[in-house]
């Protein structure tokens, strides 16, 4: 039975969401002003484009959150209200599909007067809305059926604007000037077309287009159908948005695709996914539903690139390309799907940095931090447009490359990035490491870019024991990390490739490293390893989820290692949803911090993964409960960014986070990290081999059967079993496509 919480209860108000630090001259803070923990707004993605909806299948109807039509980080309609007369209708039920390909919403009238004095009782019209998503284009067929028993009468209106927000505006942000709003237009169709004419010289558009054509048409603010239903009658409307940008744009054509090939589109490009990737059904339903859910929004959030599959971040606050997420979410992926590791490598490595932009953080070798296309990116308001301040992204990348190599053998690639892979081990030996004691260290260039550049970016999210803020430059204890597995990664590479003196030079920097990351961070009376070092090397003694990190790459020394995690699992750490990001007791603990008390999914898949590595079994089973439990709890079984740390109360789920991101593709990627964990799941390509470490099962899982585990050409399903009564588990192949063999090793 768990205890009751002692912490303070969680205000009204939500907190805002401190994601920079410092004073720049634009704030990159998400405002909160509605709980989306809360709200659980219905989300649709493709490529570039992302919409955000309420229940209704509206936009904007009820709060001031970041509903809309975005395409390339702008909000291209900031309104979509549906009425019937000037009622909103009942909500009967609304749910985005298990594969994410379309929103279905069914409505129904509420008691009104729809024409004279003739009363139309409630529960008389259905009304039946599916949305689907392309790339710019957002396609609606609104079907209404009268059930009633003599004829309806009734108008339907359709509010409709476009405000062009940055995203940046839409999180919070003010803006001492912005570009002009253009008259909106009537095409011959009967539609409309909205635009906006962007500082930046860009001209951005918005049509919509209405089949039937509307009865009545305010233009630019609402369309309206008179509606004469005879009992049992129907009525079909589609609409069409698109969106256009361009130093004159047109408007946008009326063509588009069918609703039907928007809805196929996105299912075929699933179904390629799932192809190329490993799958698994379990003996319990509700892990396989989470287990999907994870799958689908992962596949929503990845993108199509040149360079091949990318996630982005999250929706609503980071569709878009970013680093740190990207490299993270390949990780937690890549013993099922290691081509999204292959087209997240070659995406960053093609937009490496190769010189020196203070105003971007860029440096030689370094690696992206994030990517926009907005206006407000292109005039330099924000320094994100292309971004590189952080200070992981860089040994994340080498890190990723080794693993990538250890899971598939795949020379070739490793051969066509070494280049990428050598100005980044370039970065972190020149400028990483700032003042020349083998440990990376950061501190921002740009006057408007982050103060804090590990995952924690936070303006508060780096403290002393006596809650003071660090001088820098600071060094945080997971880059060492993975400066260590970027390191002693980059000497398995340099082997393979036949380069033996680099491989030996990489070797001794590895374990040079590990040794003095021992006599530096390690805090005997915290039973962990401090939070950093700031500019003077003395360590931020602060108990974390940082130092799980340390046992993901194995720098940490066995005998220590399972200290790390007894404190990690303590009743300080351990919420019972998971373990926060800052114990209780520090200095600035605050459950309901972004990063300073919080709880991250994706921080605590990196953790189980570390507990794998060192063979600890029981906390590994104790957090993929808690991150399961809290998935149970979860609307859709969709785990959020975060969720606050507040400690577990018995019947009740976990308290949300005002403005985490739903979905978000390293929470999504948590569900992989931690079910291979357990599994301990490895593979050897130079014999053909896939391990399987010291696997456990808890007892609400007793069967997992994998499916399509490739390696090379080669792949196999297998069966785990859980013996009842005690932690073995049996192994059978059910299938052999090529040469592989099954290990498991005890």
């Amino acid at each position: 039975m768990e205890a009751l919480d002692t912490d303070a209860a969680a205000p009204e108000t939500a907190p805002v969401r401190p994601e920079a630090g410092g004073a720049p001259s634009f704030s990159v803070a998400v405002t909160a002003a509605t709980a989306l923990a809360l709200y659980r707004p219905r989300t649709l993605k493709c490529q570039d484009s992302f919409a955000v909806l309420d229940h209704f299948g509206d936009m904007q109807a009820l709060h001031p959150t970041a509903e809309g039509l975005f395409h390339a980080d702008t909000r291209y309609l900031s309104r979509l209200a549906l009425r019937i007369g000037n009622e909103r209708p009942l909500l009967l039920s609304s749910s985005v599909s298990e594969d994410n390909a379309l929103l279905s919403v069914n409505l129904t009238n509420p008691d009104m007067v729809p024409c004279g004095t003739t009363q139309l009782p409630r529960d008389t019209l259905y009304l039946r809305r599916v949305m689907a998503l392309g790339e710019g284009v957002l396609r609606e067929r609104l079907t209404l059926r009268n059930f009633g028993s003599v004829e309806v009468a009734c108008e339907l209106a359709l509010g409709y604007a476009a405000d062009f927000a940055d995203i940046f505006e839409v999180r919070g942000g003010r803006r001492p000037r912005r570009g002009e709003s253009l008259p909106p237009e009537a095409t011959e169709e009967g539609g409309a077309v909205l635009g906006y004419r962007g500082l930046d010289g860009v001209t951005r558009r918005t049509r919509l287009d209405f089949v039937p054509r509307p009865d009545a048409h305010r233009l630019g603010s609402e369309a309206r159908w008179t509606l004469r239903l005879p009992p049992g009658g129907q009525q079909v409307i589609e609409i069409v948005i698109r969106c256009s940008a361009g130093a004159e744009a047109a408007p946008p054509p009326p063509e588009a695709p069918t609703l039907e090939a928007l809805i196929s589109g996105h299912r075929a490009w699933s179904e390629r996914r799932q192809r190329e990737t490993a799958h698994f059904h379990t003996s319990n339903e509700s892990f396989n539903d989470w287990v999907n859910r994870s799958r689908a929004d992962l596949d929503m959030l990845t993108t199509d690139t040149p360079e091949g599959p990318f996630p982005y971040a999250g929706i609503p606050w980071f569709s878009s390309p970013f680093g740190r997420d990207s490299l993270i979410t390949a990780l937690q992926c890549l013993w099922l799907d290691p081509g999204l590791a292959r087209g997240v490598l070659r995406f960053l490595a093609a937009r490496q940095a190769t010189g020196f932009d203070p105003e971007r953080d860029a440096e030689p070798g370094k690696i992206l931090h994030e990517m926009r296309g907005g206006e407000m990116a292109a005039l330099g308001e924000v320094p994100f447009g292309l971004y590189y301040g952080s200070v992981d992204s860089t040994p994340l990348f080498v890190m990723l490359a080794a693993a990538y190599w250890d899971r598939t053998g795949d020379l070739a690639l490793i051969r066509a990035l070494w280049p990428n892979i050598e100005a980044a081990l370039g970065w972190m030996e020149r400028h990483g490491d700032r003042d020349g004691d083998g440990f990376l260290e950061y501190h921002r260039l740009s006057s408007k870019g982050l103060v804090n550049q590990g995952w924690k970016d936070s303006h508060d999210a780096i403290f002393h024991a006596d809650g003071s803020t660090p001088e820098g430059p600071i060094a945080l204890v997971e880059v060492q990390a993975y400066a260590y597995a970027a390191w002693s990664g980059a000497a398995r590479l340099a082997a393979a490739l036949g380069r033996k003196a680099q491989a030996r030079s990489f070797a001794e920097r590895a374990a040079t490293l590990r040794r003095r990351f021992e006599e530096a961070f390690w805090c005997e009376d915290l039973g962990t390893y401090a939070l950093a070092l700031d500019g003077a090397k003395r360590p931020c003694r602060v108990r974390s989820s940082n130092a799980g990190h340390a046992l993901l790459v194995g720098i940490a020394a066995p005998e220590r290692a399972a200290r790390v995690a007894a404190t990690l699992l303590d009743r300080d750490s351990f919420s019972g949803w998971g373990v926060r990001t800052i114990a209780r007791g520090e200095a600035r603990y605050n459950p309901m911090s972004y990063h300073n008390g919080s709880v991250w999914p994706h921080d605590n898949g990196l953790i189980a993964l570390g507990l794998a590595r060192y063979g600890l079994r029981e906390p590994l089973v104790r957090l993929l409960g808690a991150l399961f439990d809290a998935a149970l709890f979860a609307d859709l079984k969709r785990l959020p960014e975060l969720y606050c740390g507040f400690e577990r109360r018995a019947g009740e789920g976990p308290t949300g986070y005002p403005v985490a991101c739903l979905p978000q593709a390293w929470a999504s990627a948590a569900a992989f990290a931690v079910l291979g964990a357990m599994l301990g799941i490895g593979f050897d390509p130079a014999h053909r081999q896939l391990r399987f470490v010291r696997p456990v099962l808890p007892p609400w899982l007793e069967v997992v059967r994998l499916y399509n585990l490739r390696l090379g050409a080669a792949a196999v399903d297998v069966r785990l079993n859980r013996h009842a009564g005690d932690n073995d588990v049996a192994l059978n192949v059910l299938r052999r496509r090529g040469r592989i063999e099954v290990a498991v090793i005890t």
